[in-house]
């Protein structure tokens, strides 16, 4: 009995160590089927099942706390499938699959597996990984996807998006390659695997992003933030001293990103953009636009942008955001796309405008106010993209 309760002790202090008290009621009210795992602790545990996932698994909390990720894998579970689990949890990336997986009765059933390491904002660390589960619909029950969607990858909530880089294996972690090992080598036989639609793939990010942000959110109570991609500068192309200084004469809050590059990460960050998050240049740099999201923020006001981001058009939107020091403020943020002299999308702007904060705009609305950023940064990237001047010379 000791003994038990001393391993339940362990495996929750693997959370409360990192997030406050409270962040298991807040994971709790979250919809969806997912667990967290943690990779420093021998057999890399379980250590939080979502309510959903009892009603997708049969399996209760308390029966998969403590083991493998494994338990869900059966007969027909493709080995080739858990491998590629595998090697995306040693290599630390983020990794989608369609894979057969077995309830509590032990009916199979097909799910889309979303996993996702959950960093150390400041240095990189993997702290736990998260694994959500969408039940994947037979297709003749599948709806329709705009082409938009279609086209391209969900970009705002890209934390759990296939990195295009392989990350170096986890020095901290040991144990981190036992998740989800078909250590029985079973599957030999594996039926043909069932397709993930995009509504399935957007709701498992969505499910994601929501996680993300309560994890945010608590972390920062702790002071140690976390963020669900490693949020460093490695692989971010240096822009130019002529563009850098152009830039700087900027007044307005705004950052950078590049769309080429995966998960969309900030590039160039205003020094009034410092000012109203509260982060150093260092922090984001490297990042997704998600870090400012958390519990409030609309997913349905994300989704809007991501449509607007997919066509190449410019939006306004009002939206509920966080600063480092966890306060919320009311964002007016607008988002373009920034074209180079041949006319192709070099990058997106983003401007923050605090809507609770007083202005002076010079007789100007917001918006217009906004828009004057907008076309400075234009006028900036289009003069030095004719002259080749857009990044340091030795990229």
């Amino acid at each position: 009995m000791e003994g038990a309760e001393a391993e339940e002790r362990r495996l929750a202090a693997s959370l409360t160590a990192r997030y406050s008290d409270w962040v298991v009621e807040a994971l709790d009210e979250l919809p969806g089927s997912f667990i967290l795992t943690d990779p420093a602790m021998p057999g890399h545990p379980i250590v939080y099942a979502s309510r959903g996932l009892a009603s997708l698994t049969g399996y209760p909390p308390r029966e998969v706390l403590g083991r493998n990720a494994r338990l869900f894998q059966g007969a027909d579970t493709d080995r080739a499938a858990v491998a590629g689990v595998r090697e995306a949890v040693r290599g630390q990336r983020p990794h989608q699959v369609s894979i057969l997986n077995y309830r509590r009765d032990g009916e199979a059933h097909w799910v889309l597996l979303h996993l996702a390491p959950v960093f150390h904002a400041s240095d990189g660390r993997v702290l736990h990984f998260l694994a959500v589960q969408v039940p994947i619909a037979p297709p003749a029950s599948r709806r329709r996807t705009p082409p938009c969607r279609a086209a391209r990858p969900f970009v705002v909530f890209a934390a759990c998006r296939e990195e295009a880089r392989v990350e170096e294996e986890c020095p901290c972690a040991s144990h981190a390659g036992e998740v989800f090992v078909d250590v029985d080598k079973r599957g030999q036989d594996a039926e043909e695997p069932r397709v993930a639609s995009e509504h399935e793939k957007e709701k498992a990010l969505s499910t994601a992003n929501s996680i993300f942000s309560a994890l945010n959110r608590y972390s920062k109570l702790t002071g140690l933030v976390v963020c669900g991609k490693r949020c460093d500068s490695v692989g971010i192309p240096a822009l130019s001293s002529s563009l850098n200084l152009s830039l700087g004469r900027i007044k307005q809050s705004f950052v950078l990103t590049d769309p080429h590059l995966p998960d969309m990460p900030i590039i160039y960050a205003s020094d009034a953009f410092l000012s109203l998050t509260g982060y150093s240049r260092e922090e984001i740099l490297g990042c997704n636009c998600r870090f400012l999201n958390g519990p409030g923020t609309s997913v349905e006001v994300l989704e809007q942008i991501n449509q607007h981001i997919c066509s190449e058009q410019a939006c306004t939107v009002h939206l509920l955001n966080y600063r480092k020091g966890g306060s919320s403020f009311r964002d007016l943020l607008h988002i373009s796309p920034i074209r180079n002299a041949s006319g192709k999308v070099a990058f997106h702007v983003w401007v923050h405008l605090d809507e609770g904060a007083k202005y002076d705009f010079n007789g100007l609305t917001p918006e217009v106010w906004q828009l004057g950023a907008v076309g400075a940064v234009r006028v900036a990237v289009r003069s030095l993209s004719a002259s080749g001047s857009l990044l340091r010379p030795s990229q």
